[in-house]
């Protein structure tokens, strides 16, 4: 997987690529990067990269045309372009799709994302035309910096690449499966005089699944019934996801 990103500060995305897993990721080559500076292609002497919207209104918007060359740069092509290669240009905006697991899944089994990172308030709505195949949001609140958004796309997505992280530690995550994760704990045993729950010290392998499981199913009712709502209807859960769906509701009630 490749990621370039094109931006009026690499120096933000730079330092993310720099350490912990991603650094191990590319020094293995599963994962590159690019960074590619939007004012590098901008041709006045001042390096002008933004300019008044038209129509009035508050701030400022990117220009239109450092911003195609860098595409271009990065090997994006026009979407009526013949040759439009492998890479997938995505912009982040406050304005596109929400962001999930299922799409960071979808994402992460690219060849190469390009994105996009947006400053003052946005860019040009025709390099969107010519450029981009997807607008990204990731969440409903709005942001100074594209940077920003596009590092929790490509933490989401780089992590699901394979051989970055072992399979097994991400079967459990939140939002597998339709649930949220379990709760964990580490030494001491007791802590602020709180104990490690007593299922977790017995060594019962069947027992400590049943419980995690439990917990994931008893999390999610209480923190997003929405997503037992919607794995209900997609049919995600087994019957044993079900059955203690069941036994939770009837105990507890309706959880909101």
């Amino acid at each position: 997987m490749k990621y370039t990103i094109v931006t009026l500060f690499p120096e933000i995305t730079d330092a993310f690529f720099a350490t912990s897993i991603m650094a191990k990721a590319i020094q293995r080559g599963i994962i590159q990067y690019q960074a590619v500076n939007i004012r590098d292609f901008a041709l006045d002497k001042h390096k002008t990269c933004d300019d008044a919207s038209y129509g009035g209104g508050p701030g400022m918007l990117m220009l239109p045309d450092p911003l195609c060359r860098a595409l271009e740069f990065a090997g994006v092509r026009r979407k009526n372009s013949a040759d439009r290669g492998s890479s997938r240009a995505i912009y982040l905006s406050p304005s596109g799709r929400q962001f999930s697991q299922a799409m960071a899944q979808e994402l992460a089994a690219q060849q190469e994302l390009v994105l996009l990172c947006g400053r003052y308030e946005g860019i040009d709505q025709r390099v969107i035309d010519m450029y981009i195949e997807d607008e990204i949001s990731v969440g409903d609140y709005v942001l100074s910096s594209g940077e920003v958004a596009a590092l929790v796309i490509i933490d989401a997505t780089y992590r699901l690449v394979d051989k970055v992280i072992r399979p097994e530690s991400l079967d459990e995550e939140s939002f597998s499966n339709g649930l949220l994760e379990y709760p964990q704990y580490t030494r001491p045993e007791i802590f602020a005089m709180m104990k490690v729950p007593e299922v977790l010290l017995c060594g019962h392998h069947e027992n400590i699944r049943r419980w995690r499981l439990e917990k994931r199913v008893e999390k999610t009712l209480h923190s997003r019934p929405d997503l037992i709502q919607r794995g209900k209807e997609l049919g995600l859960f087994d019957n044993e996801i079900n059955s203690i769906i069941d036994r939770l509701v009837m105990t507890e009630g309706d959880i909101k």
